[in-house]
């Protein structure tokens, strides 16, 4: 049994069905597509759970609400325009959390945006009203990563929150709930997925030995560390 149905050959949401639809949205949409897998392929989500959305101009691509990655095709684009958040690409409903991909992008500069339920990631969210260093890479979320107060998902009131949280990161802790990443490529809004749920491990198993306390970095340091990572990987 299917959870998506295939558009009529010609019709105006259907992709293949607009006239000179530019390369780079279907390119955008396959990488949406295979990110949303490798979230679930990983063990950050389970079945339907998080979303995943790259923003192409004035058209944000994001995951459609309730159907399983693996079923994802071609065929199942959906988009939603930047501004008005109406539906332009697509007849499946987009994910619930949409609220929250669009105030992320007109806030920031981001281009790629990954939602998911890591468990260790939700468990310190449960903890925590953020995050404490306990890794340098916590300077590659631009620092100590916040946790956005609970509310409903969906929710207008929960994209708000998640804003605040962000305020000069790249990513934040959403109460009871997961994770939240951006960057300028979907590659790297998962790497910072990754790195995030990792370093909540570490924190969670460091934390849970009896009679010590974690050594934490301080700002000094995590400024230090920050300025290493800018030249990462560029020559010399």
């Amino acid at each position: 049994m299917t959870h998506s149905r295939q558009p009529e050959e010609g019709c105006a949401h259907h992709p293949a069905g607009i006239p000179g639809i530019p390369g780079d949205l279907r390119q955008a949409w396959a990488d949406v597509v295979a990110t949303a897998r490798r979230t679930a392929t990983e063990g950050l989500v389970v079945g339907t759970s998080g979303n995943v959305s790259a923003r192409v101009g004035d058209v944000v691509l994001v995951t459609p609400s309730g159907v399983p990655y693996d079923r994802l095709g071609p065929a199942d684009t959906v988009g939603v325009d930047l501004r008005t958040g109406r539906q332009v690409l697509g007849d499946l409903p987009p994910t619930s959390e949409l609220p929250m991909h669009l105030a992320v992008y007109r806030a920031t500069g981001a281009t790629a945006l990954v939602h998911t339920h890591a468990v260790h990631a939700t468990a310190v969210s449960t903890l925590v009203t953020e995050l404490p260093p306990v890794h340098y890479m916590t300077a590659a979320l631009g620092g100590p990563v916040r946790v956005a107060p609970y509310a409903l998902y969906g929710s207008d009131d929960l994209a708000a929150h998640v804003l605040e949280a962000l305020r000069d990161r790249t990513g934040c802790l959403l109460r009871n709930h997961g994770t939240l990443t951006y960057g300028t490529t979907l590659e790297q809004a998962y790497d910072r997925t990754a790195q995030l749920e990792w370093m909540c491990r570490v924190w969670l198993t460091a934390s849970s030995v009896p009679g010590r306390t974690p050594a934490l970095l301080g700002p000094g340091e995590l400024s230090e560390a920050a300025a290493k990572l800018r030249g990462y990987g560029r020559p010399g």
